[in-house]
């Protein structure tokens, strides 16, 4: 799945403490398509926005997979969001 940020999503994700947006954000992406309700999805995405306009601005999608595994937060950091096979860079 790719989630396209829209401007104002990539301002929020930029503000540190961003919970609440970043679980509005999400709620957005499930009214879309409510077949990413799944715990991996949610952390991948939730990985993204905290990390990936930070890594990459502008990174023109998120994408998240759902044959990723589910991990801890410091394995979802370590790998770049992109847990259990290769990365796509930032």
């Amino acid at each position: 799945m790719r989630v396209y940020p829209t401007p104002s999503a990539r301002v929020a994700a930029r503000q540190l403490g961003t919970t609440a947006a970043a679980d509005e954000a999400w709620g957005e992406v499930l009214a879309l398509s409510p077949d990413a309700d799944t715990p991996g999805m949610r952390a991948q995405f939730v990985c993204h926005w905290h990390f990936a306009e930070f890594a990459q601005p502008g990174k023109t999608s998120w994408n998240l997979e759902p044959w990723r595994p589910v991990v801890d937060d410091a394995e979802m950091i370590a790998s770049r969001c992109n847990p259990g096979g290769p990365e796509e860079p930032f």
